[in-house]
């Protein structure tokens, strides 16, 4: 949790006063592959006639089987939009499993980007979010409008006099009748496919530089309120549910199937997204490099070192817990600092510690309610964003073990000895409770340090091992033959300094007990 007083006031700096388009890496740029990288604020031109609004397919059908009845088209799903009051609205409608997006979807999009606000709602307010449901939702308690009523179906149909429809042609005429037949693509019905492509990224100094799947993220597509989407699997690739034969918008948004989302687009989501632009309907396959858009990069390193991370959590691997579902990870690429603050499951946040030390400051981090922050500005590369990720994910797995009252001691600590000893990270060690951060950064530096040899060969890297905490002794009860199951068995929510460590160590391992000893007398 380094520097974590300072993280803490730039992020509510940075919250509170973010400028549009910023992402800390000037000069790096995307190269021409078929797709576009823009990161601002989405820009709407005119508003645009939705081809799948029930009276426009309803015309359609009429245009196609003149003598059959109009009623045969019946409504199949709600074009909406909610505006949620505060945060736990938001919450509220994030755990529906809808898709939200915070544009509307029957406008030009002038200039994509990774977000948008509406010009009517203030701009500390939370802004529109916009869905597709079923005719049937049950609307939770927010406030909603309708904006259109929708049929959208994905094959052939049948009325209910038995006479099948032809979708296909159905929805091309309704494309035509509405304007907006400049987005079908030219061919037969046989052009109408499910997208799919390949998701994938390079590290350098790994798979001699070879592309490898960025692994679980989502790949959303639409064209107005016809919504689809999918998640890659191991190696990248997706395939979307639903068939399209118009230009599809493209976009990843960064919740994982590990049950994590990397948020914040300068704006309150709980899952950031990239929109990598409008192409063809059969699919989109997008190689990311350091060379390619930073922010994108960025994103997608995270997203796998998260994935990988939590996979190896598993018994048949490391055999720890993993860091709980529902994780929130911040990206922010002008700060340097990097912390575990997990306030989203309950830590700081309960007991009045943000109040206490961040004043006016508490209620913006509160509302943002991070878990992880990654501060992106002085890493390079692949593997020095990939080793921060396992830093910080270790702190996650242990808030698992020991929960929030433990962490708070922790947090207190980091603060306290930030302000008290002149802005030195850990403090000097001699402070009161400085056995939570002993026990915790031993752990962290350890697991980072095993990891990155693990992932990049080479000798075990010495990370942390100038504070004034040693994660040598668990690197030493390692090579040893402790398990790092067993490492982490020890750290009991009673585990609050080295001595009480060593001794849960001795317990767990009789048989080490030697081999204990000597690690915690050399360092």
């Amino acid at each position: 949790m380094k520097r974590f007083w300072e993280l803490l006031l730039l992020c509510a700096a940075m919250t509170a006063c973010s400028k549009e388009g910023t992402d800390g890496f000037p000069g790096n740029s995307m190269p021409d592959t078929g797709y576009s990288i823009s990161h601002g604020k989405i820009v709407l031109g005119q508003k645009l006639e939705n081809p799948y609004k029930t009276e426009n397919v309803r015309n359609a059908y009429s245009s196609l089987y003149p003598t059959r009845s109009r009623e045969d088209i019946e409504t199949t799903d709600l074009y909406v939009r909610f505006l949620p009051e505060d945060r736990e609205e938001l919450e509220l409608l994030n755990s529906l499993d809808i898709d939200l997006v915070d544009h509307p979807v029957d406008y030009e999009i002038v200039v994509d980007g990774d977000y948008y606000h509406d010009p009517a709602i203030p701009e500390d307010g939370i802004t529109w979010q916009y869905a597709v449901v079923g005719k049937d939702f049950e609307f939770p308690d927010i406030r909603y409008e309708i904006l259109d009523e929708c049929f959208i179906a994905d094959s052939n149909i049948t009325t209910r006099s038995g006479e099948e429809i032809d979708w296909e042609a159905l929805e091309a005429e309704a494309y035509r009748m509405t304007g907006n037949a400049d987005l079908l693509t030219v061919g037969t019905k046989a052009s109408k496919v499910h997208p799919s492509g390949r998701i994938t990224i390079v590290d350098k100094d790994l798979n001699g530089g070879k592309p490898f799947g960025v692994a679980g993220v989502r790949v959303r597509c639409n064209v107005f309120v016809k919504f689809s989407s999918a998640y890659t699997d191991r190696d990248g690739y997706y395939t979307i549910p639903k068939k399209y034969s118009s230009k599809v918008r493209y976009r990843l948004v960064f919740k994982n199937t590990k049950g994590f989302a990397i948020g914040l687009n300068l704006i309150i989501v709980q899952a950031s997204t990239s929109a990598l632009g409008r192409t063809s309907p059969s699919g989109l396959s997008v190689t990311i490099t350091e060379r390619s858009d930073s922010k994108l990069f960025n994103r997608c390193v995270v997203n796998n070192a998260a994935y990988d991370y939590i996979t190896r959590c598993a018994s048949d691997d490391m055999d720890i817990s993993a860091p709980p579902s529902d994780l929130r990870i911040w990206l922010f690429p002008g700060m340097s600092a990097s912390s575990a603050v997990m306030i989203h499951h309950g830590a700081v946040v309960k007991g009045g510690l943000l109040e206490d030390f961040l004043g006016p400051f508490a209620s913006i981090i509160s509302f943002f309610a991070p878990d992880i922050t990654i501060g992106t500005n002085t890493l390079s590369g692949y593997e020095a964003i990939y080793s921060t990720v396992c830093h910080e994910l270790a702190h996650a797995s242990h808030f698992s073990k020991v929960g929030y009252e433990y962490w708070n001691r922790y947090i207190y600590f980091i603060l306290s000895s930030f302000v008290t000893s002149g802005g030195i990270t850990y403090g000097s060690g001699t402070e009161s409770d400085a056995g939570y951060c002993e026990v915790g950064e031993m752990w962290a530096y350890y697991l980072e340090s095993m990891m990155y040899k693990e992932r990049y060969g080479g000798a075990v890297p010495s990370f942390g091992t100038s504070f004034w905490f040693r994660p040598q002794i668990l690197r030493y009860l390692d090579q040893r033959g402790v398990s790092r199951s067993e490492i982490f068995r020890a750290l009991g929510s009673d585990v609050t300094d080295r001595n009480a460590l060593k001794n849960r160590l001795m317990t767990i391992c009789p048989d080490k007990a030697l081999v204990i000893e000597q690690a915690f007398n050399r360092y």
